[in-house]
């Protein structure tokens, strides 16, 4: 008996449907159902949302997230030997779960809530995570379809979201995700929690939409985030010469002297848009 529900333990599920996990789908399975259902607190309330998980695996947090009162779950598995796990835990809560087989890369959030606002609740596979998160940063229109995101991810990506100038994990994504959300991490998760056990720590990591993230356009601000940390350790002046160099720094009112990590969100911004 599970904590949770009468549904038989995960360790038993994966047996049954022999789902040991892949390393090239980059699966870590979560099989501690007091674990899961802790994260699945962390998105509450869930109200009228539809919750959106990615790589549910055996069901773990899949069955943590409808035990804790979501109307509806739609999990995205692209596992085709995960179905059957899934199936089962759909039969237990009827009409509850829609288990859709895709890429999660390839999936439009936009329109699967049915005109419901939509909360994205995972434990990201480790090898597609952090460009599933800048899918969901990005996307054209904003405020985005989502009202927030809870995400597993690896303890250093985790650092890197909710980084800050001056950090040395501050970068690309945490530019993105500074410029138009504000995050947090809630809590980390020890590698023995998982299996297999990756060989890092892990974080779970709450991200929500600001509602008027600052005015520029996306691909300016892609390119001058990719020029001035694609040479961190050289002066502005240096890294940012292909897109104007001194010239623009001045424009913008910023030190030719000074290196891309010491750079606010809203410095950022100003680049972009003299570009």
């Amino acid at each position: 008996m599970s904590v949770i529900d009468d549904l038989p333990p995960l360790r038993v599920v994966m047996t049954e449907h022999g789902l040991d996990p892949r390393k090239a789908l980059g699966q870590n399975f979560l099989l501690d159902l007091n674990l899961t259902s802790k994260i699945a607190r962390q998105a509450l309330p869930f109200d009228e949302a539809t919750v959106v998980e990615v790589g549910p695996g055996p069901g773990g947090l899949t069955r943590a997230l409808l035990a804790a009162g979501a109307r509806h779950v739609i999990a995205i598995e692209k596992d085709a030997r995960c179905l059957p796990a899934l199936a089962e835990v759909a039969a237990h809560y009827p009409g509850r779960l829609t288990v859709l087989e895709a890429d999660a890369l390839t999936v439009d959030l936009t329109g699967l809530g049915e005109g419901r606002p939509l909360k994205v609740v995972a434990n990201l596979p480790y090898n597609v995570g952090t460009q599933l998160l800048l899918n969901w940063v990005t996307t054209p229109s904003w405020p985005p379809a989502w009202l927030d995101l809870t995400l597993m991810f690896q303890r250093e990506v985790a650092e890197r979201i909710v980084a800050t100038p001056g950090s040395s994990h501050y970068g690309r994504l945490g530019v993105l995700c500074g410029w138009r959300t504000e995050a947090d991490i809630l809590f980390d998760v020890p590698p023995q929690a998982f299996t297999p056990p990756p060989k890092v720590t892990s974080s779970v990591v709450q991200i929500r939409p600001r509602a008027k993230p600052l005015p520029v356009a996306l691909e300016k601000l892609e390119r001058v985030t990719a020029a001035a940390f694609g040479q961190r350790r050289k002066m502005l002046r240096q890294s940012l010469k292909g897109l104007g160099g001194e010239a623009l720094l001045q424009k913008a009112d910023i030190e030719p002297t000074r290196r891309a990590e010491t750079l606010s969100v809203a410095e950022f911004c100003r680049l972009a848009e003299l570009i």
